[in-house]
């Protein structure tokens, strides 16, 4: 059901900055078959340190007898450029100098995703995507795309993300960095530097997805006779560690560099203009109490987006409850694209 796959691009990829990557590399998992009419493509675009294997990480809404389902839907997730799950990034080989890039590599953006997001689809003969969904940076993938290839997208689900990353989600992500920094053994040109930094970059980043109602809930204290070793303290460190165990500080450090590049309008005439370009149904989800991309975020982007319809959740777990409330987001999103295709179809009687 499930093939991981690597795309070797033979041609130099160019960066939106201008600088060129040769040899660069794509990670990716599909799921299911390409019907004959090649509309059944869910294409799924992920977090910031997830990788493609969406049937893992977004377990309930994709997978077997959820709403994504390989039996009736192709799904492809692509790992960003720079992740640290197979696709070229600071810990690669840099075919020029024959040793790894780390912090050598170039930097790039959310629009370099999409750019690579494009050159899978077309060496996969991807002509339309059927439902182009993302939450978070995989949110500001999916808005990107949508105005970059209008037509080729019939529907956009957009989930606690963004037109543009605020001031508020790049300082918290220069807190990270800030963090990173702080170890030396980051320039020690070694793929473990920077861990020590990167697990006090993940408690840091923790305070933003979750909020002070979840940590009431799951990390209270059952006695009141403590001092010390606190379950709160245990709990950041088990996260940082636990990163530290799957993840690289390089990777980490230009990945929160590229969300802080988000912005759809740079190089448009506006953000409102650029988003007046999406065509496809789109549907925009927020949640409620996300600390990290408030709802007011969301709200914009179904003003102005043509035709969107928007929902507001409620999650214990605010911004982290787009990977946890898969139930109700299965019942929006599946409501949804029954509208739409019934709409179609009334359409298309109409026309006939």
């Amino acid at each position: 059901m499930s093939s991981t796959h690597t795309y070797q691009h033979t041609k130099i990829f160019k960066l939106e900055n201008g600088k060129k990557l040769r040899g660069l590399q794509v990670a990716y998992h599909t799921y299911g078959k390409l019907n004959a009419k090649k509309d059944n493509v869910i294409w799924a675009c992920h977090a910031l340190t997830a990788n493609a294997d969406v049937l893992d990480w977004w377990e309930g809404l994709f997978g077997a007898k959820s709403l994504f389902n390989p039996e009736d839907h192709f799904i492809i997730c692509a790992n960003v450029l720079g992740s640290h799950y197979g696709t070229t990034n600071p810990l690669s080989t840099d075919p020029v100098t024959g040793l790894p890039y780390y912090l050598s590599f170039p930097e790039f953006t959310i629009r370099d995703f999409v750019g690579v997001h494009q050159l899978l689809a077309s060496h996969l003969g991807i002509e339309k995507i059927k439902v182009l969904i993302g939450g978070s940076l995989g949110g500001q993938q999916a808005v990107e795309w949508a105005i970059a290839e209008p037509k080729k997208m019939e529907n956009l689900i957009l989930v606690a993300t963004n037109a543009v990353h605020s001031p508020w989600g790049i300082a918290f992500n220069e807190s990270q960095r800030l963090a990173i920094s702080s170890d030396r053994t980051f320039y020690a040109q070694k793929p473990d530097g920077g861990l020590k930094g990167l697990k006090v970059a993940r408690s840091i980043a923790l305070l933003s997805y979750r909020t002070y109602e979840a940590y009431g809930a799951t990390q209270v204290e059952s006695v009141n006779d403590k001092t010390g070793s606190f379950r709160a303290a245990s709990y950041q460190n088990y996260q940082g560690e636990k990163l530290c165990k799957r993840f690289n500080a390089y990777s980490y450090w230009y990945l929160s560099k590229a969300m802080d590049s988000h912005n759809v309008g740079r190089g448009r005439k506006s953000v409102t203009d650029a988003l007046a370009e999406i065509q496809a149904n789109t549907l925009v989800i927020g949640i409620e109490n996300d600390f990290l991309f408030p709802i007011s975020e969301q709200e914009y982007l179904g003003n102005n987006i043509p035709g969107a319809s928007f929902h507001a959740i409620k999650s214990a777990y605010g911004h982290d409850g787009f990977l946890i409330e898969t139930n109700i987001l299965t019942n929006i999103i599946g409501n949804f694209l029954k509208d739409t295709t019934n709409k179609k179809i009334i359409k298309l009687h109409k026309i006939a």
